[in-house]
């Protein structure tokens, strides 16, 4: 046997083709060997931008003797959790159940016929190797109970996977989580909970979402306080932008250096709609940055978003991101160098380790101009550093949320470059990723790879595409999205108004997962009530209303009893609870429309839905028998279809937009 991971499309994968263990990839073939062999699978999960699986790499997998252990006596399977979630998924569920936490890398073992039996998470060498010992044995001598005990973790786990039951997520409840998030709000420091604090994105657009329905200052002051202080910490890139993957202390200080697309997309729509709701001036330079950030370090040639950026660079954790005072000084000069160490909270014992400091910007500096002279010049000297790996692949589902986000900033600020790119990520994602009328995972250098969509890949995308509808008024993104949305729910529902993640014809593991509560970005079933929500308010379909209803009710009662794991299921909610609003603009240019358009984007509804293009453009619903007045450029105002008189100055749009 051999390594054959060199023919992989994963840069996870490929990071692991030249070690001694013999790895495959997730398939048939792995099995059939184990059967053939009569030896167990080694399961090892993870994905690029992760620390500890390059440590366990460079510890373990480069290790002749582990590779011996494992290759004598196991079959070895790699997978990148983010190309094969759904594999991800049921195997982590596994872990949580049987060691009571879950990370990666996760390490677990399992029958031939893929039943978990014995599972973990990062293992230092000495201690893998007594696993690895110690599973053998067991294997050889015990069998029976090795296989037993899998059966019974397999079928409890199936049990554990069915639905909860609907909880109806209303006023009442969607303003009970917002009263418990309260109590878990951090106010010294912002965010919730201690450390490590991850950035709260879908529950920060709760809470802006919140305000905008209720009028909430409580909403508001959570939502500006936790963004003020993740923008001036350390987990924001103050040279770059965007933001890294979490903060290892409560204060936002140190990150886990790893920046992904998938946060700094929800956070680029979080602080565009910050700046809506308030029009702070950080708010909306934090989105323009970050927004920066995303088509300068994540966009790819074909015109997606790469995954990640690494957490280490060349082995080493921070490298790239990290200042001394006499660093600051050798690029600025003495007077500037001390200048900039006290605004950056640059210290003489550091921040970091060994004496050096991630960067804070605490307050705004006096002098502007400065400041912006002083950071480019670092930022040239930064990169002359060595810098991380990239993760190049592009993903369904976060590049939906980039195509949300860069469609929504580039609409509410006024910034036509962001919607531009964001047409071009829709192209190539529906001309690559979408194979004979089905999704597909990811690609990688515009290669599609084979692993199919799930769940949250619909639900995203089909947001995303629902977002640059409203953006430019173009008809394809709202019919690409319908399509989805249909695909999803021929092929995704459970039959009781809930989403499996993965679909009815999708290759069979040992249970069939559903994600049950949102975490880094929103779950497969929210995902899809959100979209199902914003086209049901576009098209006026009862159909997908009723949808988005009974999938928000599927996850009714991990909102009502942790509302930190259900952000956007309650921010769909507060949508559905705040509208439909619609707002037709018709007649003229895209130029001409544009004024009527901003006062409409300045409105921040959650059940706020815009189109625009001339009266009875084919397939776009809302402007069907909007006829202009004067020959002017026109807004309709509707509720749920059922409209005021039509105006044409911005003025009356403003106040028609109060009054609803």
């Amino acid at each position: 046997m051999a390594n054959r991971l060199a023919t992989s499309t994963s840069p996870y994968l490929l990071q692991h083709a030249e070690n001694p263990v013999d790895w495959q990839e997730w398939g048939d073939a792995a099995f059939a060997e184990a059967r053939e062999r009569d030896v167990p699978v080694l399961l090892s999960v993870g994905y690029a931008a992760c620390h500890w699986c390059h440590v366990m790499a460079h510890e373990s997998f480069e290790d002749e003797e582990v590779a011996d252990a494992v290759n004598g006596h196991f079959v070895a399977v790699k997978v990148d959790r983010e190309e094969r979630p759904d594999v991800d998924a049921v195997y982590m569920s596994a872990t949580t159940a049987l060691t009571g936490h879950g990370g990666w890398p996760m390490t677990c073992f399992l029958t031939p016929s893929g039943e978990p039996f014995y599972c973990g998470t990062y293992y230092p060498r000495e201690q893998l190797l007594q696993v690895l010992e110690a599973v053998r044995e067991t294997w050889g001598t015990r069998r029976a109970e090795v296989v037993g005990a899998a059966d019974r973790i397999a079928s409890r786990l199936r049990e554990m996977g069915g639905p909860l039951g609907e909880v109806p997520v209303d006023a009442d409840l969607v303003a009970g989580a917002v009263d418990r998030l309260a109590t878990q709000f951090d106010a010294a420091r912002g965010g919730f909970g201690g450390a490590p604090k991850f950035p709260p994105s879908m529950v920060l657009e709760l809470l802006l979402r919140h305000h905008a329905r209720t009028g909430s200052e409580a909403a508001l002051a959570m939502a500006h306080r936790t963004c003020e202080a993740m923008a001036r910490g350390g987990i924001y890139d103050q040279l770059a932008g965007g933001f890294a993957r979490y903060s290892v202390d409560a204060a936002w200080v140190v990150p886990h250096f790893e920046k992904m697309l998938y946060d700094n997309a929800q956070l680029l729509r979080v602080y565009t709609h910050l700046w809506r709701s308030t029009g702070d001036r950080l708010a909306r330079r934090i989105a323009c940055e970050t927004a920066e950030f995303l088509l300068r370090d994540l966009g790819t040639a074909e015109g997606g978003f790469a995954s990640a950026l690494d957490a280490d660079t060349d082995g080493v954790e921070g490298l790239t991101y990290v200042w001394t005072p006499s660093e600051l000084v050798a690029v600025l000069g003495e007077e500037d160098g001390r200048r900039a160490a006290q605004l950056l909270s640059v210290t003489g014992r550091g921040t970091f380790e060994h004496g050096t400091s991630t960067l804070q910007l605490l307050e705004d500096p006096a002098d502007e101009a400065w400041w912006h002279a002083v950071r480019q010049r670092l930022l040239a000297a930064r990169q002359e550093r060595p810098q991380p790996a990239r993760d190049d692949k592009v993903v369904t589902s976060w590049n939906g949320l980039a195509l949300a986000a860069l469609s929504d900033a580039g609409a509410v600020l006024g910034e036509p470059r962001l919607v531009d790119a964001g047409r071009r990520c829709a192209a190539f994602v529906l001309e690559t990723h979408l194979v004979d009328g089905r999704l597909r995972r990811a690609s990688r250098g515009g290669v599609v790879g084979a692993a199919a969509g799930v769940a949250d890949d619909h639900g995203n995308l089909a947001e995303g595409l629902l977002a640059l509808h409203q953006a430019t008024g173009e008809a394809r993104w709202l019919s690409a999205a319908g399509g989805l949305l249909d695909t999803a729910l021929e092929r995704f529902g459970d039959g009781m108004g809930g989403f499996h993640d993965t679909a009815d014809d999708a290759e069979e593991l040992f249970t069939r997962p559903r994600s049950q509560g949102d975490n880094a970005e929103p779950s497969g079933q929210s995902s899809l009530a959100g979209a199902l929500m914003t086209y049901a308010a576009l098209t006026g379909s009862s159909r997908h209303r009723a949808a988005a209803d009974a999938a928000l009710a599927a996850s009714g009662l991990v909102a009502s009893r942790d509302p930190r794991f259900a952000g956007w299921t309650l921010a769909v909610a507060e949508a559905g609870l705040a509208g439909p609003l619609q707002v037709a603009v018709v007649g003229g240019t895209a130029e001409q429309r544009a004024p009527l358009l901003l006062v409409a984007r300045a409105a921040a509804s959650p059940g706020l839905v815009t189109s625009h293009g001339t009266p009875d453009a084919s397939g776009v619903p809302l402007l069907k028998g909007r006829p202009l007045v004067d020959g002017k450029p026109t807004a309709y105002v509707c509720r749920g279809f059922v409209c005021d008189a039509p105006v044409t100055s911005e003025e009356a749009l403003a106040a028609a937009l109060r009054v609803s």
